[in-house]
């Protein structure tokens, strides 16, 4: 989507110019203004340029990102779940990097979601008007039943769509903890969140498309949001994704391989581990480098909160 249908309830056509004037993502490059006559080569040469800058841009920002993930962990670590909120392009990010969570972490359903502006069906088909509600945010928001152990992150390339300032000003009411992602400074997203993240990446090859840079910025923003959230979590063991369950071929091949990459014990020793602790790769893991047997390893694992290394550090010390 482009940002130019990211309208605020009650504002005319010339009010909304005004607006989307001030934003750096929706700035006119006139040094671009006959891409369209150049080779492809250079066109594709062109967009390579603009996209090798997004990496600077976010990294600019890794100490806000840092602190918004440590609160996140904190949360989530005591029960809460992670719910990104968006419309459009942004918010199918979210959905995106939701989505991604129980296949790679083991993530049980619901911990984390993504929440868009017009339901699961705007992912195909657009539903920009959906984007123009507060209201229509507050009450996504109230029928998953988010409150103080909640983590919400308001993602908007404009820092200004109502449905993700919403989504933030009804989470935060509610006790939750908040997270603004936009990609222009000084944005109301931002100033409405407990954590403003604004990567600016500057204006896009194609006026107003802030599926480019700016939905680049956000994807890195989000790996990094979710992946270094679940290692805080312990959903990692060093960087194995040790808590990936083996639910088909390709998991139960993976899942070997991690075994053997943590513990480098022979074939043999890995297929009796997973067979004793039904497939379960951190509990095998356990049960090799710790010398305990399955129940022995899942007890101490759920001692450990589900975090490998510290219920190694037990078994080592029994």
């Amino acid at each position: 989507m482009t940002s130019a249908a990211d309208q605020s309830q009650g504002q005319g056509p010339a009010q909304l110019r005004a607006q989307l004037d001030t934003l750096t993502t929706e700035a006119f490059r006139p040094e671009l203004a006959e891409i369209d006559r150049l080779k492809t080569l250079e066109i594709a040469r062109i967009m390579n340029g603009e996209d090798a800058a997004v990496p600077t841009a976010v990294a600019a920002q890794l100490p806000k990102i840092a602190a918004a993930i440590d609160d996140i962990a904190a949360r989530m670590s005591r029960g809460g779940r992670l719910l990104y909120a968006g419309a459009g392009t942004a918010g199918r990010l979210g959905v995106l990097d939701a989505s991604e969570c129980p296949p790679t972490f083991n993530t049980p359903p619901g911990q984390v979601l993504g929440v868009l502006a017009g339901g699961p069906e705007a992912m195909v088909t657009s539903a920009e008007g959906a984007e123009d509600s507060k209201e229509l945010a507050a009450g996504d928001l109230d029928r998953l039943g988010v409150g103080e152990a909640d983590t919400v992150v308001g993602i908007s390339a404009s820092g200004r769509t109502p449905y993700a300032v919403g989504a933030v000003e009804h989470a935060r009411a509610k006790g939750a903890l908040t997270v603004g992602l936009s990609c222009n400074a000084g944005s109301a997203l931002a100033a409405a969140a407990d954590h403003g993240i604004e990567i600016v990446v500057g204006p896009e090859l194609v006026t107003g498309s802030t599926r480019l840079k700016s939905g680049t910025a956000q994807k890195l923003v989000l790996n990094m949001i979710s992946t270094i959230t679940m290692i805080r979590l312990g959903k990692t063991f060093g960087n194995l994704m040790v808590d990936v369950r083996a639910s088909n071929e390709k998991l139960r091949a993976r899942s070997r391989r991690i075994v053997s990459l943590a513990t480098g014990a022979p074939d043999e020793r890995i297929e009796s581990a997973l067979a004793a602790t039904d497939g379960e790769t951190k509990n095998a893991i356990l049960t090799i480098l710790g010398e305990v047997d399955a129940p022995t390893a899942e007890k101490l694992l759920g001692e450990a909160g589900g975090h490998l290394r510290a219920a190694l550090e037990a078994a080592r010390a029994r």
